[in-house]
């Protein structure tokens, strides 16, 4: 799977880079936390900070184009994220996790 960064656009006021990449890859459109753990590798990040939102594959075809937002700190990550993004990233999940075993 290579992974090639086609814009990024610094936001500032949230702490966050947006991204936009293209994915070529050999078998079936990669999983979500693949692709983000091989983004964050490629852009020197936690996987914790970046954010996958959307994977787009063209039927039949072996490239996926997809736009993440990578976060200054996980921490401005959960702050800014919905929930539902928050779980589909598996960001905070060991958190939640380790509550649930103390209680």
């Amino acid at each position: 799977m290579d992974i090639d960064v086609i814009s990024e656009e610094e936001n500032p006021m949230l702490h966050r880079t947006d991204v936009r990449f293209e994915i070529v890859h050999d078998e079936a459109t990669p999983a979500r936390l693949q692709v983000r753990d091989s983004l964050a590798a490629k852009l020197d990040k936690s996987a914790d900070e970046v954010v996958v939102h959307e994977l787009d594959t063209k039927f039949g075809m072996r490239k996926t184009i997809g736009y993440a937002k990578v976060y200054e700190s996980a921490d401005h990550a959960t702050d800014v994220e919905q929930a539902y993004m928050l779980d589909r990233n598996a960001i905070g999940a060991s958190d939640d996790e380790a509550d649930a075993e103390e209680a």
